[in-house]
């Protein structure tokens, strides 16, 4: 599989109740690889796909950082080095309230600015899927890219996935806009808001329903509701969260989306797929940051 997305440090900063206008609040801060394509790559790969690619853009502040990191999980990394932006960062603010919510503050830097001469179509070769995080849509050089990607990927019969990525970014480029730019996918894996954002419906499985006319497959996350599976304009399945007591939900997201692509490549049905993707969520949200823990 070949991920091409983004590479950023996360700050994740966690506190408890609302911030403190004006003066200090207490948080215990970590800083620790991220970004959506990139954690997608170390999932799939955590979860039993022997060959994970990932094609992302950094600044050469924190290049060979990323590169170790990413190499210790099992990711086979083509990083583009920026010899004029810095590597981007992402400020993860975490309440760590029950539900452990976070907010985002973000510098994309370098991972917002892989152009078309940073593609080769030998990186396509011997892949069975691509996968594209939704934040390349978002900036006009990486949309270039997406297009240059999904032309080579057609021409292979290569199948392409797309993950939303953002509703702010989302909104920002417009929805009927997104929806041209992901013709010809055949996956599509948004979140229950962006679900709701791209079809102006409330309700998420109307929301996953009417996707899956536009996308083959679509596998909407529900966070503590698991997911819903839509196919021609149905929801065939509704698959369960598995129960998990939440530290940061940063990345969880990502984390469902790397296992769930490792499932399907690895011949599960899109419904066993996604049971998949529910695990590794829960696994995802019970810990800090966007990436699996080391070891199978």
């Amino acid at each position: 599989m070949l991920v091409v997305g983004d590479i950023v440090t996360d700050v994740v900063a966690r506190h408890r109740g609302p911030l403190a206008p004006g003066t200090d609040t207490v948080a215990a801060i970590r800083t620790v690889p991220g970004g959506a394509g990139a954690n997608v790559a170390c999932w799939a790969s955590h979860r039993g796909c022997p060959d994970v690619r990932l094609l992302g853009r950094v600044g050469r502040d924190a290049a060979a950082w990323h590169d170790r990191e990413l190499a210790a999980s099992g990711v086979r990394t083509h990083l583009v080095v920026d010899s004029e932006a810095p590597t981007g960062t992402v400020i993860c603010l975490v309440d760590t309230g029950a539900a452990a919510e976070r907010t985002f503050l973000t510098d994309s830097g370098a991972a917002l600015r892989l152009e078309p001469d940073d593609w080769s179509p030998s990186l396509l070769d011997g892949v069975a899927r691509l996968h594209m995080s939704g934040y390349l849509f978002f900036s006009e050089p990486c949309r270039a890219l997406v297009a240059t990607a999904l032309d080579a990927a057609r021409a292979r019969g290569v199948p392409v996935s797309v993950d939303p990525a953002s509703t702010g970014f989302l909104v920002e480029l417009g929805v009927n806009r997104f929806l041209g730019l992901v013709e010809g996918v055949d996956v599509l894996l948004p979140s229950r808001d962006e679900a709701c954002l791209l079809t102006g419906l409330p309700d998420p499985a109307d929301a996953a329903a009417k996707l899956s006319r536009h996308v083959p497959l679509v596998v909407a996350k529900q966070g503590g509701d698991g997911a819903l599976v839509a196919r021609d304009g149905t929801v065939r399945a509704r698959v369960p969260a598995v129960p998990a007591r939440p530290v940061d939900t940063t990345g969880a997201g990502d984390a469902f989306t790397g296992a769930f692509l490792a499932a399907l490549l690895m011949g599960a049905e899109p419904e066993e797929a996604a049971a998949a993707g529910c695990a590794a969520g829960a696994t995802a949200v019970a810990r800090v940051g966007g990436r699996p823990p080391a070891g199978p």
